[in-house]
């Protein structure tokens, strides 16, 4: 009698042993899902600028899957016909990845690029913005709320002092969360820890809009 009890009682802590590791991949993957990510490079670079931080998103929890790369075939930053391969290109993530927004991290030229295309579009496919060193008032001094009645675009805008090619004026949006750091150079913003953890902040929500 003993021994059919203590049987019971074993395979009792088995069946929740096994039930409580059968939930947890559920949970963790739940945990792990984000907008796919799309990295814009300035004028005369190209899809490999975004290797570092990349790397450092995969090592956040990002999965290959949710990290795409743009290569414009326009290297002059001409935000015209950019802002149109863009706009193609995030329809390709969309349906690739089936969510129904993306993550957009534009660097120089390429952060112009996105919010032309944003205000070409409504940006009613976007989520969150990060302009890296991106002379954002050429475009427009306001970060564009889009038309998605029930969620604002949010922004996080990070620029250099220390950034001899764009002047910080140009950078900062209002409503946006703006981030000025120093010591970084141009090509610098998409190679340096600091940024990288700015960025992640910025693509969790962590940006803003106040307009």
């Amino acid at each position: 009698m003993k021994n059919t009890k203590l049987l019971i009682s074993l395979v009792a802590c088995m069946a929740i042993f096994v039930s409580v590791v059968g939930i947890k991949p559920s949970v963790s993957k739940a945990a792990s899902s984000h907008d796919p990510v799309i990295y814009v490079h300035g004028t005369g670079g190209n899809s490999t600028n975004f290797f570092a931080i990349k790397s450092y998103l995969k090592s956040q929890g990002w999965a290959d899957n949710e990290l795409y790369a743009i290569e414009l075939i326009d290297k002059t930053g001409n935000s015209y016909t950019n802002a149109k391969q863009l706009a193609t290109y995030v329809d390709q993530v969309l349906k690739k990845t089936g969510k129904s927004k993306v993550d957009i991290i534009g660097h120089s030229a390429g952060g112009i690029n996105t919010l032309t295309y944003i205000l070409n579009t409504g940006g009613t496919k976007v989520n969150d913005v990060v302009t890296l060193g991106s002379p954002n008032r050429f475009i427009t001094s306001t970060a564009p709320v889009g038309k998605d009645s029930n969620h604002k675009i949010l922004y996080t805008s990070i620029y250099s002092s220390s950034d001899y090619l764009v002047p910080t004026w140009l950078s900062n949006l209002k409503g946006a969360k703006n981030v000025q750091l120093s010591g970084i150079g141009h090509l610098g913003l998409v190679a340096n820890s600091k940024v990288n953890e700015l960025i992640k902040a910025g693509l969790n929500g962590g940006g803003q809009n106040t307009n």
